[in-house]
């Protein structure tokens, strides 16, 4: 079949299994199975167990259900609160106060969960209630909330990072390192504007709360320090060489339930059902990318990826040019799709051409998370998005447009990033060089 007439068809039956339900893994199996029997000729069954088998003994991908096991835990432990009133009293003096605690608790959260909606169902329970009660604006609540879930997918230990490790045979560990700055430098855009949204409305952020003394302040400290002791096991752990990614996720997991334990916040019945939730997230990742490793097979076959290749090879791009029609597609696609499902789909068509321009794969990772970040808070398929609504009851489109200055954020992150590729690239040329 030819690839004019082939390409429209797989793209009928991709987004056709979705619309009917189909999961997501099983989708990309279905469109790799068309594939083959329109373009190859090698027998399709024995393609698929071969690669899917491949795919799933991946040494890195251990480290997947430790991590999406120790966020588990903590969503499930007191940790989560104290993390809360922790960081409560040192927001006091920056225009917007208690706002900051969505950018903050999400960023701490992301340390040692990985997950973005985790991250954002977890910030959310505890935060939106105080912020409510204590007469702040909703809809920039909110919108806090869903901009800073996305770190989830960026400051390690990141669970999609580990996902483009895999999928690309890249350094996780150089990954983990790349994704810092990026990190507080979009936590940084966020503070940012949350200060300059609050000195621009006074009329609607409330008046300040009284003064908190020093013994309040070192108590709440204390609070904060059994989260900031597990981010430095696990990330430091790494960063220092004394762990690979799948040792320190499981000192995470260790620390996490030692902690849970110390406190009384994690029953065996809590235990219990934190395993069983890990198991069926990792069963839910694993089958995508078995899906989608089998459905990169059957594109070569096609021939697709060759001829988009040379298409946009002979457009003559620049790097800048490559990467601007990359992020609408992205921003597209994320319309539609998870950020994982978007990872797995594209990352084997695309990456030959990004380091064909001269694109460095680990900074190109760290750019695709970023743009994928949009997906979580884009509708009509915005995992944050879903997430807020459950907890708040408003409409998801309603939560998109509290959530719309956070996605603009996120642009301008991708443009800082593209022009200062060094925010990504000097933290693990510099830690992984000595």
């Amino acid at each position: 079949m030819e690839i004019a007439t082939l390409a429209p068809l797989l793209v009928v039956v991709l987004f056709g299994a979705l619309a009917l339900g189909l999961w997501v893994g099983f989708a990309l199996i279905a469109v790799g199975m068309v594939a083959m029997f329109a373009a190859a000729s090698a027998p399709p069954s024995l393609v698929f167990a071969t690669k899917v088998w491949g795919s799933m003994t991946v040494w890195d991908l251990t480290a997947l259900p430790m991590f999406i096991w120790m966020g588990e835990i903590l969503v499930r432990s007191r940790l989560s609160s104290d993390m809360f009133s922790g960081l409560a009293p040192f927001t006091a003096r920056l225009p917007g106060r208690l706002l900051h605690v969505n950018v903050m608790g999400c960023a701490l959260f992301a340390a040692v969960s990985g997950s973005s909606a985790a991250t954002t169902a977890t910030i959310g329970r505890m935060s939106l209630p105080e912020l409510k009660s204590r007469g702040y604006d909703e809809r920039m609540a909110i919108g806090t909330l869903a901009g800073s879930g996305t770190f989830g997918f960026l400051i390690p230990p990141s669970i999609i990072l580990i996902v483009y490790g895999a999928a690309t045979e890249q350094s996780i560990a150089r990954l983990f390192l790349a994704g810092v700055v990026p990190g507080f430098m979009l936590a940084a855009l966020f503070g940012g504007y949350i200060m300059l949204w609050s000195l621009t409305h006074r009329d609607r952020t409330p008046p300040p709360e009284p003064p908190v003394d020093r013994s309040e302040t070192l108590r709440a400290a204390a609070r904060l320090l059994p989260v900031i002791g597990l981010i430095v096991a696990v990330i430091g752990s790494i960063y220092l060489g004394l762990a690979s990614p799948t040792e320190a996720a499981v000192i995470g997991v260790a620390g996490a339930l030692i902690l849970a334990a110390a406190t009384g916040a994690l029953s065996r019945a809590g235990a219990l059902d934190s395993l069983k939730a890990a198991t069926i997230t990792t069963c839910m990742i694993a089958f995508i990318l078995a899906g989608a490793s089998f459905l990169t097979v059957a594109m070569g076959y096609t021939g697709i990826p060759r001829e988009l290749a040379r298409l946009i090879g002979e457009m003559g791009l620049s790097p800048y040019a490559l990467l601007a029609m990359l992020t609408v597609f992205f921003i597209v696609m994320g319309m539609f799709l998870d950020g994982i499902s978007i990872v797995v789909l594209t990352v084997s068509i695309i990456l030959p051409m990004v380091t064909a321009a001269g694109i460095d794969p680990i900074w190109f990772g760290i750019f695709l998370v970023l743009v994928v970040e949009m997906s979580q808070i884009t509708p009509p398929v915005g995992f944050n998005l879903f997430v807020i609504q459950t907890i708040t009851g408003r409409d998801i489109f309603w939560v998109a447009r509290a959530a719309l200055p956070f996605f603009g954020l996120l642009v301008l992150a991708v443009a800082l990033l593209s022009l200062f590729p060094g925010l990504a690239l000097w933290l693990p040329g510099t830690m992984l060089s000595r």
